[in-house]
């Protein structure tokens, strides 16, 4: 008899809550706008301009369909020419149209319950009268009398809460997407030999070549050179090369060939290689370019005369296609060295928990592209990568040798909870740590806001 296949259907559930909701705001959002230029138009003179207008509207929004479609099933052949500006516009369109109708909708909700306050307030300050004898008169409550400066006030944040969001997509395309910016930190590793106190890595990732404007060559070549100038002894990719099926994964090697390092330069696959069926041509073509693509593979390099040791993992998957959990890092235990420092390459931050539970001391990771948006309010950022890890950008520790949670970071067991908080009351409790590049490309909307593009430069420190 074959053995039973059990179906967590509550996250397979969750799963299409959450994609029918996304689609239910997505076409709730471009009716708006719809309707909006329904009414805009209606008051034009011609006929022919309201209706050329109108079909021009749904012509567009037709491509722009298609052309997402195109990218969900990374299908090779494409309706909409994957060269064309019109794929740029598309995620343009629906990021900027999507926030602009949920702010258009909250400041319309504002202007409603201030509406219902003033209106209850009005009644509640005008006293019913005193009777004093017989009345034939109907007591009436007081009318409201409208408040053009209200309106006027509303109006006019509707209009810039719907064209905010349209304005700022604008400037994280055409301003802050492209901002490289260099992040050098220094990070203590436990027991690291006094050779390699100083060694430098540097760390690119989420490049996110495509075919079709969000990342061309020519922006890898220039985060390439920046890299170069860093002068690092070391050179990591930590994948997401490309995005889907028919992006250029050649042209990125031939881009990512030129990282020069002494010790050489490494990677690992990122989840989309895995989407594009390319985790066997990465290897090979990085093979070819004289570069090694670490897939559940370790190496010995040696630096000043001291050893350290390279671990590289394709994607960590977290949950099967039937949505059971499943653990991270499995079999990679024989790879670790007790000798020497290990440092591991695995493109999703949310294996460092394992990661450190085997003894890793240093992860380096990325995939999250610091949630690409992220607002700072109250003095607490507000990022979407909050809703997938808690290794959202930036340097984290967790005490080596901690027992990986079950859950995410800020959960997991008591038992679990109770061993990491006793390893940190000691005060030479040796942690392990982990860096989350914010990556170099898009996904989804080619916008970056509050996190730009990142080139890593990571300095080995003796804890």
């Amino acid at each position: 008899m074959g053995g039973t296949v059990t179906v967590n259907w509550g996250f397979l559930v969750l799963r299409i809550v959450i994609g029918l909701s996304i689609l239910t705001l997505l076409f709730l959002s471009q009716r708006f706008w719809y309707r909006a230029l329904w009414r805009v138009t209606s008051h034009w003179g011609r006929v022919s301009l309201r209706v050329g207008a109108r079909m021009i509207y749904i012509v567009l929004l037709l491509l722009t369909i298609f052309s997402i479609a195109e990218g969900i099933t990374l299908g090779r052949a494409h309706i909409v020419p994957r060269s064309s500006m019109l794929t740029v516009l598309t995620g343009l369109w629906f990021f900027s149209a999507l926030f602009a109708f949920l702010a258009v909708k909250i400041v319309h909700s504002l202007e409603r319950l201030w509406r219902w306050l003033h209106t209850a307030t009005a009644k509640h300050a005008v006293p019913a009268p005193q009777s004093t004898g017989p009345s034939t008169a109907a007591y009436e409550s007081p009318e409201v009398v409208p408040d053009p400066g209200r309106r006027y006030f509303f109006r006019a944040a509707t209009a810039a809460a719907g064209a905010a969001p349209f304005i700022t997509a604008m400037y994280g395309y055409a301003a802050e997407r492209l901002n490289y910016q260099v992040r050098r930190v220094e990070i203590p590793i436990p027991n690291l030999p006094s050779a390699l106190d100083g060694m430098q890595i540097v760390q690119i990732s989420d490049i996110h070549l495509t075919g079709y404007g969000y990342m061309s060559r020519t922006d890898v070549r220039r985060a390439v050179d920046m890299a170069n100038d860093l002068g690092a002894d070391l050179a990591v990719v930590t994948g997401d090369l490309i995005t889907g099926l028919g992006d250029p994964i050649a042209d990125c090697v031939d881009e990512v060939r030129h990282l020069h390092a002494p010790l050489g330069v490494w990677g690992c696959n990122g989840n989309h290689e895995i989407y594009a069926r390319a985790e066997d041509e990465a290897g090979y073509l990085f093979a070819q370019a004289g570069m090694k693509m670490l897939r559940h593979e370790n190496a010995q390099i040696t630096f000043k005369g001291a050893q350290f040791n390279l671990i590289g993992v394709d994607y960590q998957r977290e949950r099967t296609s039937k949505g059971q959990r499943q653990p991270t890092l499995a079999h990679v235990e024989p790879l670790v060295r007790r000798d020497m420092p290990n440092i591991l390459l695995s493109h999703n931050p949310n294996s460092f928990n394992r990661a450190a539970e085997l003894g890793i001391e240093l992860s380096l990771a990325g995939h999250t592209h610091g949630g690409q948006i992220q607002v700072e309010i109250l003095d607490h950022r507000l990022s979407p990568a909050r809703f997938i890890t808690d290794y959202i950008a930036g340097l984290y520790a967790r005490p080596l040798f901690a027992p990986a949670p079950n859950e995410r970071a800020t959960s997991g067991s008591s038992t679990s909870r109770t061993f990491t908080a006793s390893l940190l009351s000691q005060p030479s409790a040796p942690m392990a740590h982990i860096y989350v590049n914010r990556g170099l490309g898009t996904v989804g909307a080619p916008v970056r806001l509050g996190v730009p593009p990142e080139i890593s430069l990571i300095v080995l420190r003796t804890a």
